[in-house]
């Protein structure tokens, strides 16, 4: 039986994801929707890359743009009036930068292609959306006027969060942004931030990013059953290295 998976961020680290796939015993049948932030933090970006550009020729395979994403392929592509790099390098930057040295220009050419191919969203026909950071417009995301906020705001996970739970979508103060889809799948703040390490719900939006970047595990999780598998902490799979923290 065919399973649509969702993975949060992965910032490098390659062995964390190999440890998800296994774990989750993905096969050919599972559809994988990837929610950006491939890049950045642990030593592995590149090969986080490699790996991603190789599994879509086996599994179906959705890829959403994150705003680290851009950052790197705005670097990559020499665009660095784009970057401030004092505050990229100290945001996982750095990393990137020491492990693609060893990268060949032709490798570098396949990687540009890969980002600049990287969906801002996905709505599946369930009507349930799969984004990396959130959105603005009140009416959707085929209505935001700056698509670049789709990979780096981060009011919609906060007004999920701000929100009392005895508020109901019947309410005239329940956000119009939270009745528009079945349920949203986001990334880009770590659910580390308020003590958790595992997937959070709140006004029908799923968090999977599970801090990955810093001190947390990497996520995989079935959209239907909500069953979920987790790699190791990021920092026992890289003892030497300081990922984003």
């Amino acid at each position: 039986m065919s399973r649509t998976l969702v993975i949060g961020d992965i910032h490098g680290g390659l062995r964390a994801l190999h440890q998800v796939i296994e774990r989750a015993s993905v096969d050919a049948h599972d559809t994988l929707i990837f929610l950006g932030d491939y890049v950045d933090g642990w030593s592995q970006s590149p090969e986080v890359l490699d790996y991603l550009i190789e599994l879509q020729h086996r599994h179906h395979c959705i890829f959403i743009r994150g705003n680290h994403d851009e950052l790197v392929l705005n670097w990559l592509e020499q665009r660095n009036e784009n970057i401030d790099e004092g505050q990229w390098y100290k945001h996982g930057g750095e990393a990137t930068v020491l492990a693609y040295e060893k990268v060949s220009e032709a490798q570098k050419k396949d990687h540009i292609a890969f980002l600049k191919a990287l969906k801002n969203y996905h709505l599946d026909d369930h009507n349930r959306l799969f984004v990396h950071a959130g959105f603005t417009n009140m009416n959707g995301i085929s209505y935001e006027y700056y698509p670049r906020m789709l990979y780096w705001d981060r009011t919609l996970w906060e007004t999920a969060l701000a929100m009392p739970d005895a508020l109901f979508p019947d309410s005239l103060f329940y956000p119009r942004r939270f009745t528009l889809y079945t349920e949203i799948y986001i990334g880009h703040t770590p659910v580390t931030k308020i003590g958790q390490t595992v997937p959070v719900h709140k006004a029908g939006v799923w968090n999977v990013d599970t801090g990955a970047a810093f001190t947390g595990p990497l996520t995989i999780l079935d959209v239907d059953s909500k069953e979920f598998w987790q790699s190791e902490p990021l920092p026992q799979l890289y003892p030497n290295e300081k990922g984003r923290n």
